[in-house]
C-alpha cells in the first residue's frame, strides 16, 4: 500500500499471472484496508491490480485442493467481513481502478467499491457457473443492483463477459479513461466521494435498478425455464437464481448470506468436481514428455497445403485461413476445386452471420486462399494436411508424391481417423515428419485436434503441429498410433452398444432420449442420421478386424441404405428431417428394425428384454469405459485426463461429468466391472471386462491411476 500526499491510499493486488484472489490475497486486502482505515492521513482508497490486470478471479487451485481433501475451511470466508463490513461499509470510500481483467472474484471486489473506473479494453464478467459454483463474494446481489436484473441474469447464467464500454452503458462502470490516466482519475474520484462532491454509493443497498417485485419474479421465472433448457443436469444455475431471488425479496444482506451458504455447498458437488477437473485437464494437454520439456522452439508455419476439398478438407482450410495462415487447396480437377472453394466461402459466411468474425476478416481469409490442381506450389509450403477419402493406396501414393514435391523440412500430416500412420507413410523415407492431424467435423468449429504420433515422428514435428493447433484455436491432444487413435477407439462401442440394445428389443427412440437426458447433445441414432451412414459403413470392417471378439455387428445400417434412407442428407433416416423443423421419430423405420432383429436373432427366447433407463445408460457407456481402460493400458495417451478432455471436446461427453474416466471413477470401477461381467455371461464378448478394469476393480483403485499395476507389460505407444 502506498499513501500519496493527496491522502489516497493505493492498494495493489499482486499475484501473477492474473492476480487471482487466493486466500493470501483476500487476507492481505483485509489487512491493508484496516491499516488505511486506521491512518489519519488517509482520506480515501483506490484498489488496483499489478502488471496491467485488475484480477482474473478466485484462485481455482483452491477449489482443486478442496476437492482433493474435502476441507472447506481452506476457502476464504470474506464475503461479509471483507466486502461488506470492511470495504462497502467502511468509513472511507473505495474506488476500483480496473484494467485488463476483472472477472469472477475480481469483479465482485470491484462491485464492493463505491465507484469503478476502467480502461477501454477491460474485460468484465462473472464466469463462476462454468466451474459448477456461483459467485461467492456478493456478485449475485451487487450485479443486479448495478446493471438491472435481466442483464445481470444473462451475464451470470451464460457466463458472459463484456468490455468496459458495455459496462459503462449498463451502469457497471462509472468512467472510462486511458491506462495512463487510470490512477490519476481514480484518486480524484475517490477524493470527490470523500468530500461529498460525488455520491457515496453502496451497491448492496441499491434497489432502483431491480424494478418491481412482480417484474423481478417474471424475469426469474423466465430465467429458470431457460436454465432448464441449457443446463438441465447442472444445479448451479437454479441455485444462482435462488440466491438472486433471496436478495430481491429479503434485501441484499440476506442475499449475501444465502449466497455464501449455497456457494460452499456447491463447491463439493460432483458438478463442480467435474468442471474444475476438466479446467485443469485442458491445460495439462500442453505438457508432453520429451516434446515440450526438452528445450525445442516451434518453427513458424506460414503456409499450409490441404489436399482434398471435401467436408473435412474445406473445414480444415477454413480454420487455417481465419487464423491468418495461407492455404493452398489441391483437388484432382477444377470442378472439385471450385466446389471446395465454394464450401470454404460458405463456412466463412456462416462465421460472419454468427458474429464470430467481421466481414473484413472473411475478405482477408479468402485472399490467403489459392487453388491448385498439381503439386507445383508445394515446394513453398511448411506443412501439408492430407484429407482425402479413407483408401490406403490413395493415401500412400499421395505421400510418395509429397516427398518429391515438398522441401525437406515440410511436415506431412494426415487427417485419417482410422488408418495406421505407419501404413500411410510406408512407401516413403520421411517417417520422422509424418504425423496425424485428426480434426473432428465440422473442422472449423469443433475444438479438438488429435495429434497422432508414431514411434518415429520427431519431437520437433509434434511441437510444430501443437503450436499450429493452438494458433487455430484448437486444443491439441497428443496420442499414440492405433486403430481409431484415442477418441474414436474409445467410443466405437458407444454406437455398437446402442445397436445391441435395439436388437435385444429396446426401442431405438427411447435409447436416444436416455442418452440425451444424460447430457450428450443427442442420442447415437440421431447422431448417425446427421453424420450420414457412409462413415459407419466405412469403419465397420476396420473395427471388427482390429478388435475381433469384442464388437457387435448387425445389418441395420446396410438395410437403412438399401431402403433409400441416408439420414439427414436425403431427409430420411431413423428420424424425418425437414428443413426448418426439428428431427421427428419416423415410425415407419420399425419394419426395417424388425428385419434386422430377425437376422441378428439375439433376443432371449425371441422376446424383448426388459431394461430400466439406468441399465440402458450403463449398457451403452460401460463398454466405452472398458475400451477407455484398454487405451490407458496401452499408453495411447500421456495421462488419463488427456483422454477425458479429448472425449469432452471430440465426442461432446458432458463436461460437467469430467470426462469418461473421471465419470467412471465417480461411478466406481468395482460396480462397472461387476455389471460388465454379468452382461458378458448373458450376451457375450462385447461386454468382456478388460484386464486393466479388472485389476483396479479388485483392489479398489481409480481407473485414472495409470502407473500402479505391476502386471502390465504392454508396449507403450507414447
Amino acid at each position: 500500500m502506498e499513501v500519496g500526499s493527496d491522502g489516497v491510499a493505493v492498494i495493489t493486488i499482486s499475484n501473477p499471472p492474473v492476480n487471482a484472489m487466493a486466500p493470501t490475497i483476500t487476507a492481505g486486502l483485509k489487512l491493508r484496508y484496516k491499516e488505511a482505515m486506521d491512518r489519519d492521513d488517509v482520506k480515501a482508497i483506490v484498489v488496483t491490480g499489478n502488471a496491467g490486470k485488475f484480477s482474473g478471479g478466485f484462485d481455482i487451485n483452491v477449489f482443486a485442493e478442496v476437492h482433493r481433501t474435502g476441507d472447506l475451511s481452506i476457502l476464504p470466508d470474506e464475503s461479509v467481513d471483507l466486502l461488506v463490513n470492511t470495504i462497502e461499509d467502511g468509513k472511507k470510500p473505495s474506488v476500483a481502478a480496473i484494467q485488463g481483467l476483472a472477472l469472477g472474484g475480481g469483479l465482485e471486489l470491484a462491485m464492493g467499491c463505491h465507484a469503478r473506473i476502467s480502461t477501454p479494453e477491460a474485460q468484465l464478467g462473472l464466469p463462476e457457473l462454468t466451474l459448477g459454483v456461483i459467485p461467492g463474494f456478493g456478485g449475485t446481489q451487487r450485479l443486479p443492483r448495478l446493471v438491472g436484473l435481466p442483464k445481470a441474469v444473462e451475464m451470470m447464467l451464460l457466463s458472459k463477459s463484456i468490455r468496459a464500454k458495455q459496462g459503462k452503458e449498463y451502469g457497471l462502470i462509472d468512467a472510462i479513461v486511458s491506462s495512463g490516466e487510470l490512477l490519476t482519475v481514480s484518486r480524484l474520484w475517490a477524493l470527490d466521494i470523500a468530500a461529498k462532491r460525488k455520491p457515496w454509493i453502496s451497491s448492496l443497498r441499491r434497489t432502483d435498478r431491480l424494478g418491481s417485485l412482480s417484474e423481478a419474479r417474471e424475469t426469474l421465472k423466465a430465467a429458470r425455464q431457460q436454465a432448464k433448457q441449457i443446463a438441465p443436469n447442472m444445479p448451479q444455475h437454479q441455485v444462482c437464481l435462488d440466491a438472486i431471488e433471496e436478495g430481491i425479496v429479503f434485501g441484499g444482506y440476506a442475499g449475501v448470506l444465502k449466497e455464501t451458504k449455497v456457494f460452499r455447498e456447491l463447491v463439493l458437488s460432483n458438478t463442480s468436481r467435474g468442471l474444475v477437473y476438466a479446467f485443469f485437464s485442458q491445460r495439462a494437454t500442453s505438457k508432453v514428455p520429451n516434446v515440450t520439456d526438452v528445450g525445442l522452439k516451434p518453427r513458424n508455419i506460414k503456409k499450409v497445403a490441404v489436399i482434398g476439398g471435401g467436408l473435412m478438407g474445406s473445414g480444415i482450410a477454413t480454420a487455417l485461413l481465419v487464423s491468418d495462415i495461407s492455404v493452398v487447396l489441391k483437388e484432382i480437377n477444377s470442378n472439385f476445386l471450385q466446389k471446395g472453394i465454394k464450401v470454404i466461402t460458405g463456412n466463412l459466411e456462416g462465421l460472419v452471420k454468427r458474429g464470430s468474425i467481421p466481414q473484413e476478416k472473411m475478405n482477408k481469409a479468402l485472399s490467403l486462399l489459392k487453388g491448385s490442381l498439381d503439386y507445383s506450389e508445394f515446394k513453398h509450403v511448411d506443412m501439408v494436411i492430407e484429407a482425402v477419402i479413407e483408401k490406403i493406396p490413395l493415401k500412400q501414393s499421395i505421400f510418395e508424391e509429397l516427398e518429391k514435391a515438398c522441401s525437406p523440412h515440410c511436415i506431412f500430416a494426415t487427417n485419417t481417423s482410422t488408418i495406421d500412420l505407419n501404413i500411410v507413410g510406408q512407401k516413403t523415407s520421411s517417417q520422422d515428419r509424418i504425423i496425424g492431424a485428426h480434426f473432428f467435423s465440422p473442422a472449423h468449429v469443433m475444438p479438438l485436434l488429435e495429434i497422432v504420433r508414431t514411434e518415429k515422428t520427431s519431437p520437433q514435428v509434434i511441437l510444430d503441429l501443437m503450436t499450429v493447433g493452438k494458433l487455430i484455436k484448437k486444443v491439441p491432444v497428443v496420442v499414440g498410433n492405433c486403430t481409431g487413435f484415442a477418441v474414436n477407439r474409445t467410443f466405437f462401442p458407444y454406437t455398437q452398444g446402442a445397436l445391441l440394445l435395439v436388437h435385444l428389443g429396446v426401442d431405438l427412440f427411447r435409447i436416444d432420449k436416455v442418452i440425451s437426458s444424460f447430457g450428450m447433445p443427442m442420442g447415437p441414432f440421431l447422431l448417425q442420421d446427421l453424420a450420414g451412414y457412409g462413415v459407419a459403413r466405412a469403419v465397420k470392417g476396420v473395427f471388427a478386424s482390429a478388435f475381433a471378439g469384442r464388437t457387435f455387428e448387425s445389418d441395420l445400417v446396410d438395410l437403412m441404405v438399401e431402403n433409400g434412407r441416408n439420414g439427414k442428407s436425403n431427409g430420411k433416416g431413423y428420424y424425418i428431417h425437414e428443413k426448418g423443423s426439428k428431427p421427428k421419430p419416423d415410425p415407419s423405420v420399425l419394419t426395417i428394425i424388425d428385419e434386422s432383429r430377425r437376422r441378428a436373432n439375439i433376443m432371449p427366447n425371441g422376446k424383448p428384454v426388459n431394461v430400466s433407463d439406468r441399465e440402458i445408460l450403463e449398457m451403452i457407456f460401460f463398454p466405452v469405459v472398458n475400451e477407455a481402460c484398454r487405451v490407458l493400458d496401452e499408453r495411447v495417451v500421456v495421462r488419463a485426463s488427456d483422454l477425458d478432455i479429448a472425449c469432452i471436446l471430440g465426442m461432446s461427453f458432458p463436461k460437467y461429468r469430467g470426462g469418461i474416466i473421471f465419470w467412471a471413477d465417480m461411478v466406481g470401477p468395482g460396480y462397472i466391472y461387476s455389471c460388465l461381467k454379468k452382461w458378458e455371461e448373458t450376451y457375450g464378448g462385447f461386454f468382456k471386462p478388460s484386464k486393466y478394469l479388472e485389476e483396479r476393480a479388485k483392489i479398489d483403485l481409480p481407473l485414472s491411476m495409470m502407473n500402479v499395476s505391476p502386471n502390465v507389460h504392454t508396449r507403450p505407444r507414447l
